[in-house]
């Protein structure tokens, strides 16, 4: 193996550690703490999956900002209040929740397992 392919190995794997790593910063719950937390007037709950995800199966009191607008709609939330963010597997929200930090929120919770686990 030459030493450009080891090269470019080791930046393709740092670049996935990096990828998928927790946000620091951003609180992860699970699905059951969720249900205990559902209804809270000062969280922003958003929902970053598909319009089609969203309309086929959502959970009342979420948003819908697909992943790929949040941050051009991350101005209509405040920066003040709570943020949870959820999508089907966990992952999208994680992202989600890695722009919204870079974006200057504070208190924001990720939905481990999303959707695929709220069943």
């Amino acid at each position: 193996m030459s030493t450009a392919n080891i090269v470019i190995i080791i930046l393709l794997l740092g670049f996935l550690i990096w990828r998928f790593l927790p946000v620091k910063g951003v609180r992860n719950i699970s699905t059951a703490e969720l249900k205990g937390e559902l209804g809270n007037k000062d969280v922003q709950y958003i929902d970053v999956r598909t319009p089609g995800e969203f309309k086929g199966n959502s959970i009342k009191g979420f948003k819908n900002i697909p992943l790929d607008q949040l941050s051009s709609k991350a101005s209509s939330l405040s920066k003040e209040k709570a943020v949870v963010v959820i999508c089907q597997s966990g992952m999208r929200s994680a992202r989600a929740a890695k722009i919204l930090k870079g974006l200057d929120f504070k208190n924001i919770t990720n939905v481990k397992g999303g959707m695929s686990a709220w069943r």
